[in-house]
C-alpha cells in the first residue's frame, strides 16, 4: 500500500511502502538543508533492521553535504543490520556519487520499484 509522503521538512518527505521506509530528499541538498535534514535522517535510520530507500529523484542540487548525509545514513542502517538502497537518475548527482566512489558501495537504482525489489531479493 502506498501512503502519501509526510513532509518532515521542506527537503525531506517520508512514507512507508511495501515494508520499507522511503526517504525522499527534495530540492537543493547543501549545507543549510543538510543541517535541517540530518537530525531527522538520524532518527529514521537509527532503528534495528530498518529497510530504507533513499530517493534522490526530486533533488535539484547535491554537494558534499548531501554526500555526507547519504554516507551517514548508509553507515547507520548497516550498523543496525538493516538494508539501504538508493534511487538516483539526475546526471549531475550521479556524477558526484560516482566520482567519490559512493556508487561502488551503494549502487543507484533508476526507479523506486527496482530499489524495493532489490531489497526484497536479499
Amino acid at each position: 500500500m502506498r501512503e502519501e509522503p509526510t513532509p518532515l521538512s521542506r527537503h525531506l518527505r517520508v512514507r512507508e511502502e511495501h515494508g520499507h521506509t522511503v526517504l525522499e530528499l527534495r530540492g537543493e541538498i547543501d549545507i543549510a538543508s543538510a543541517a535541517e535534514i540530518s537530525p531527522l535522517l538520524d532518527r529514521l535510520t537509527g532503528r534495528e533492521r530498518a529497510r530504507v530507500v533513499l530517493d534522490l529523484r526530486p533533488v535539484e542540487f547535491f554537494d558534499c553535504s548531501g554526500l555526507r548525509l547519504v554516507s551517514r545514513a548508509r553507515r547507520r542502517v548497516l550498523e543496525r543490520g538493516g538494508r539501504l538502497h538508493l534511487v538516483c537518475v539526475h546526471p549531475l548527482t550521479l556524477r558526484v556519487l560516482t566520482v567519490t566512489g559512493l556508487t561502488r558501495v551503494l549502487p543507484p537504482h533508476p526507479d523506486l520499484e527496482s530499489a524495493l525489489g532489490a531489497s526484497d531479493a536479499l
